[in-house]
């Protein structure tokens, strides 16, 4: 085996966070520590993750990139000088399951953690650098027409197979929100959900329409200073002050009735619907609030292509299609509206802002005797040439 020259060091003594779940692990890891994720492909939105916790590195014991199509997280962690590495051996997976806090160091390309006091050398540790993950993202793009392909036979198979299901009501809920006749903007966590958010903030402060969280997406609420009055899904990404905030919960069960996420909610002492329904949580939101009438739905950071769902670990978007259809007119997608249009300041604001540049101008010339001489000299001059 070729060794390979380390592009980064970590610091003697760093504290290893590990967590199967990214954005999990991102919810307890403290800045400058270490995370240790299993995560094939990384997808852009637990880079996002990892950067806004302020890592101090991280550590894939799966392949950061694959090959098998572009996935953005290693290049974003790059790009915000975030050092990545792929742990090999195996030992590796056992870094899963070190307990938080872990000490470790790295020499040379191994890596050693503190075990009962003592140094023990625990796995191999390979760099990633920014030629590597470039490499594969050109063979990722060559192929991505086979990609396509194959998504798209997925998608239309799921589809096929599901169409029975979509074609019939969700089960009837007894909900105090009504949204009958309404507005309802759905709010799913995704790469541009925020600053889409932002320009839509006069559309909500006009219309006051529903806000109909998605998991994560109730967190983007608050942050931005929303309260949502809905949230949908099954309860794995969404943190417990958004769920105790007062919106109305539903959690989002299998086909067969079985809901995981209902044991959290019950362990919070908090009210909750069950809605067993096939697809996406994103998919039921839609759903929900096209079935109780709402006039519009405005979806935000929806996932509605092929990179989206890979990502997600899905290989067809079935049901998304399926929801799409049925919904029909009714349904606006918002999602990148921040990319298409930036918003720039009228005339009038400009007009307002220079009229009040020049107030403590004008309030100088007035109390500064030197100045108001000066003032009074030109004046005098100017009727003089225009007598």
């Amino acid at each position: 085996m070729v060794k390979r020259k380390f592009a980064f060091s970590l610091p003697n003594e760093v504290e290893l966070i590990a967590g199967s779940k990214t954005k999990q692990l991102c919810k307890r890891i403290q800045p400058g520590q270490v995370a240790v994720v299993h995560h094939e492909n990384l997808d852009e939105m637990a880079a996002e993750a990892l950067l806004q916790a302020k890592v101090g590195a991280v550590i894939n014991t799966a392949s950061y990139i694959t090959g098998s199509y572009p996935a953005m997280g290693a290049r974003r962690l790059l790009e915000g000088h975030v050092p990545l590495y792929e742990a090999k051996g195996r030992e590796s997976l056992r870094l899963l399951e070190l307990p938080e806090g872990t000490l470790a160091k790295l020499d040379n390309d191994r890596l050693y953690v503190k075990e009962d006091g003592k140094w023990q050398s625990f796995c191999l540790l390979y760099p990633i650098s920014k030629e590597e993950v470039e490499e594969k993202w050109q063979v990722a793009q060559s192929r991505l027409p086979i990609m396509l392909s194959q998504f798209i036979d997925n998608t239309l198979t799921y589809a096929s197979r599901e169409k029975e299901l979509f074609l019939q009501p969700l089960a009837k809920l007894a909900l105090r929100t009504d949204l009958t006749h309404r507005h309802v903007v759905v709010v799913v966590r995704g790469k541009h959900t925020r600053e889409d958010l932002r320009l839509l903030r006069t559309y909500i402060q006009d219309r006051r329409p529903i806000l109909l969280a998605v998991d994560g997406g109730a967190d983007v609420l608050l942050e931005n200073g929303y309260r949502p009055d809905l949230i949908v899904g099954d309860m794995d990404s969404v943190t417990d002050g958004a769920l105790a905030c007062g919106a109305e919960i539903v959690v989002h069960a299998y086909v067969d009735g079985r809901a995981p996420g209902k044991k959290r909610i019950d362990g919070l002492g908090l009210p909750c619907h069950v809605l067993p329904a096939p697809g996406t949580s994103e998919d039921v939101a839609m759903l929900l609030a096209y079935e109780h009438q709402a006039e519009l739905i405005v979806t935000l950071g929806t996932h509605t292509n092929m990179i989206d769902f890979l990502e997600k670990g899905r290989k067809g978007m079935g049901s998304t299609l399926l929801v799409r259809t049925k919904i029909g007119a009714r349904l606006i997608d918002a999602k990148g509206v921040s990319r298409l249009y930036q918003p720039r300041a009228s005339w009038h604001a400009l007009t307002l802002f220079a009229a009040a540049a020049l107030v403590p101008i004008i309030a100088l010339f007035a109390v500064n005797p030197v100045t108001r001489r000066a003032a009074q000299m030109v004046w005098k001059h100017w009727q003089l040439l225009t007598s």
